[in-house]
């Protein structure tokens, strides 16, 4: 029995996981929420809380382990990305970290790209520009002498063990790792006057981090020494390990708060015409790489509905989408990348805004808003895959949607219809079961590459199958030769 600790934006979990003969089963013992909060000006997440809730589960997923029987072999963690604390050379930490969704970072990012450019940047991270990398946040420190840098999943590990690593699927999210050489780019901290030792050392999905201190073992009631796991920290990075694809030519869209839509491969692309186009090279489990771009996500829907029931209005989220889906295609779209859509408040009257900045017009309705936002992001999702076809020479047969947006129906055949590709839809719980995979593989009990685990969620997990309509024929290509040799070149 494995724990999985998953903390997104919104929500966190922690999710006891068993190898049975048909795959991976999961449950879930404690789901908590969570949220930017704005402290003094500044909008932070609020760790300590997150620890307490993540103590909390441990301890429920201790005691629902006894009543069976079992015993937990180990415990992984998976956040969201960019965002970090620093901690002193006692283990004190300096301060609660900012948020990606502050806009402190807006200030710094031309002084940043002074010291460093934008080609150099990618030609040695590939990572996609956007605003809040940690390299942008860390320039904004007043004060980084005898500190380290703990991404959030990194942070928690720390409190559980004691022990200072980075999981290398996290560190690519940074902007001071080398996509080829998979270390820290030592050339990049020294040239932005960053401490050598700012990041602790690179540990990959797999690698045990340290085990339980004896506090915390005390607090939950597990046995000290029990094994911290490294999975795919980088939330996305578990969730692109358990997408059930049974065919090497799929896309992924990890659909939630953000949407990440991309495909994998084996090697980083870093041409001229990549970084122009913003896609990123992440490191994935077993050193894959997610080339992929960050897409605006259901964040412009989750934080719309926040904003109507503030107003009064009582609106059920599967109502809104049916009243969505009887509205004619073809309505207003908008730029769901836009920078003007991060922050939180008045998402609705935002989005109107945009819309009629582009010479258009949107009704007050929450149903049409919904239409808008589904079909802006189904259009970004189709523009997104095509280029990541385009700029790698990979052909995309099928589209697999896993996260929370897998739920969302309208979502995904609009996505069908935008694509003109099939979109295979779910597991929700992609992120924990790639999670719980990467560490039921360290221990043995399961076996095998990348793909036989993803052959596992495939026979156990349900999926819905999405067909463009009216037969479309598939509208994502690989490049011919000759313009893949073009695109080398550039």
């Amino acid at each position: 029995m494995f724990a999985a600790v998953d903390v997104g934006a919104s929500s966190g979990r922690v999710i006891l996981g068993r190898m049975g003969a048909g795959g991976p089963a999961l449950e879930t013992v404690h789901r908590f929420p969570n949220g930017v909060r704005d402290i003094d000006g500044a909008l932070r997440w609020d760790v300590r809380g997150i620890f307490e809730e993540v103590l909390t589960g441990l301890s429920l997923a201790a005691v629902r382990a006894a009543e069976g029987g079992e015993r937990i072999l180990s415990i992984g963690i998976d956040t969201w990305a960019v965002d970090y604390a620093l901690i002193d050379a006692d283990g004190a930490m300096a301060a609660l970290p900012h948020s990606y969704r502050d806009s402190r970072t807006a200030a710094v990012v031309p002084k940043v790209h002074e010291k460093v450019n934008e080609a150099q940047l990618y030609a040695v991270t590939g990572l996609q520009f956007l605003p809040f990398n940690s390299v942008y946040q860390l320039a904004c420190e007043p004060n980084l002498a005898g500190r380290q840098a703990l991404l959030v999943p990194d942070l928690l590990a720390f409190w559980l063990t004691g022990e200072r690593r980075t999981e290398e699927t996290n560190a690519s999210t940074t902007g001071l790792f080398d996509a080829v050489a998979g270390e820290w780019a030592a050339e990049f901290l020294s040239v932005l006057g960053l401490p050598e030792k700012l990041f602790p050392e690179l540990v990959a999905p797999g690698e045990t981090v340290g085990g339980l201190l004896p506090v915390v073992a005390a607090r939950t009631g597990l046995p000290a020494g029990t094994p911290v796991v490294a999975v795919g920290s980088h939330d996305t990075a578990s969730a692109v390990a358990a997408v059930p694809a049974l065919e090497p030519n799929f896309a992924f869209i990890s659909s939630g708060t953000w949407s990440l839509a991309g495909i994998e491969l084996a090697h980083p692309v870093l041409t001229g015409a990549s970084r122009d186009a913003n896609f990123t090279n992440e490191r994935g489990v077993d050193s894959t790489i997610r080339y992929l771009r960050n897409v605006g996500g259901l964040w412009l829907l989750s934080e719309s509905l926040r904003v109507w029931e503030a107003d009064g209005a009582s609106l059920q989220l599967p109502d809104l989408l049916a009243a969505a889906a009887l509205l004619p295609a073809g309505g207003p779209e908008i730029d769901v990348d836009s920078d003007g859509f991060i922050a939180p408040g008045e998402m609705p009257d935002r989005i109107r805004a945009a819309v009629h900045a582009a010479g258009g017009s949107l009704p007050e309705d929450p149903a049409a808003v919904a239409r808008c936002i589904l079909d802006s992001l189904a259009a970004a999702y189709a523009r997104t895959l095509r280029a990541a076809a385009e700029l790698s020479g990979r052909r995309i047969d099928v589209v697999h949607i896993v996260g929370g947006g897998s739920q969302n129906a309208l979502l995904c055949q609009l996505t069908a219809d935008a694509t003109g590709l099939p979109v295979v839809a779910g597991p929700v719980e992609a992120t924990a079961l790639g999670n719980v995979l990467v560490q039921a593989r360290a221990a043995g009990a399961v076996s095998g590459s990348l793909s036989g685990l993803r052959e596992l969620v495939a026979r156990s997990s349900a999926t819905v199958a999405y067909q463009p309509a009216g037969g479309a024929s598939p509208t994502i290509r690989s490049l011919s030769s000759q313009s893949r040799a073009d695109s080398a070149a550039s």
